[in-house]
């Protein structure tokens, strides 16, 4: 595999080839990889992109098929600002899946990508098989932490220097050191203004996640969330309120801080393998 070591350690280059395609009339970036089992479909977490699951990409393509989309204004992918919600950006998951051709699909939304991906499996449930969501603010009332709770009450927020955020977010990493070509892609994703405009997905959260809590009841598709115990935005909390609100839920609590999927690789690909493979209909469950 491309750029991949025999035991998944990430090398020198990207382990997939990007490509494009237009949805809802925005250039979109994505990934593929696998030709069997399972379908997997991941959304870019923020302020990163689909180059976030490097590390997992080896070992997910050899059991699944796998999708990865960069999100509209995250990632590479073109934004537009009526998409920087939620429940907008709910909208545009399920497009972007009809966009694919596909139906019976595990997603996994991730940061950003996790309230919005509850609101898609409220429009149109059919689509999935099951939701693997985390380190994303989910619940109401707001319970998140730090810059995050920052960046959601500063009124008015400045303009963001770019640079100096995703800097600062890649070396609040435990026990993992982004390889240069994923820095060098988190980077180009946000320069110019695109940080501060995709903030207001997460600054939509109030109004958004209020009108999501008494629907959470609504979602009896199966639900892995994972989050880590250290999450600096107090995403744990929030985790743990989610499994108890969702009809049909698990909660692994790692020992991360917020970026699971990198800082844990191994095991959050065990989780997801464990799960796609049969753990989200009951039939394995661990607990």
């Amino acid at each position: 595999m491309k750029g991949v070591a025999d035991k998944g350690e990430v090398q020198e280059g990207p382990p997939f080839d990007v490509a494009w395609r237009t949805i809802d009339g925005l250039k979109v970036r994505y990934a593929t990889g696998g030709s069997g089992g399972e379908r997997i479909l991941l959304f870019s977490p923020w302020p990163e992109s689909i180059f976030a699951f490097a590390p997992v990409w080896h070992g997910l393509t050899k059991q699944f098929e796998v999708l990865a989309i960069d999100l509209p204004g995250f990632g590479q992918s073109e934004g537009r600002d009526d998409l920087f919600t939620p429940q907008t950006m709910g909208t545009f998951i399920a497009k972007a899946i009809d966009a694919f051709g596909l139906t019976s699909i595990h997603a996994i939304g991730l940061d950003v990508g996790a309230p919005s991906l509850l609101f898609a499996s409220l429009s149109r449930p059919e689509l999935f098989r099951s939701l693997i969501v985390g380190a994303g603010a989910a619940t109401y009332p707001l319970g998140v932490e730090g810059t995050l709770k920052w960046m959601i009450e500063a009124d008015p927020l400045p303009p963001l220097n770019a640079r100096e955020v995703v800097e600062g977010f890649l070396g609040s990493f435990h026990g993992y050191t982004a390889p240069q070509f994923v820095r060098e892609d988190y980077l180009a994703s946000y320069e110019g203004d695109r940080l501060t405009r995709s903030a207001a997905l997460v600054r939509a959260y109030p109004k958004d996640l209020a009108a999501l809590a008494p629907r959470l009841t609504s979602i009896t598709l199966p639900v892995a969330i994972v989050v880590g115990r250290n999450d600096p935005y107090g995403l744990a909390r929030d985790a743990a309120v989610l499994r108890e609100r969702l009809p049909n839920a698990r909660l692994d609590v790692l020992e991360a801080g917020h970026c699971v999927w990198e800082e844990r690789a191994p095991e959050f690909e065990s989780i997801v393998t464990h799960w796609v493979s049969g753990a989200f209909s009951g039939t394995q469950s661990s607990g």
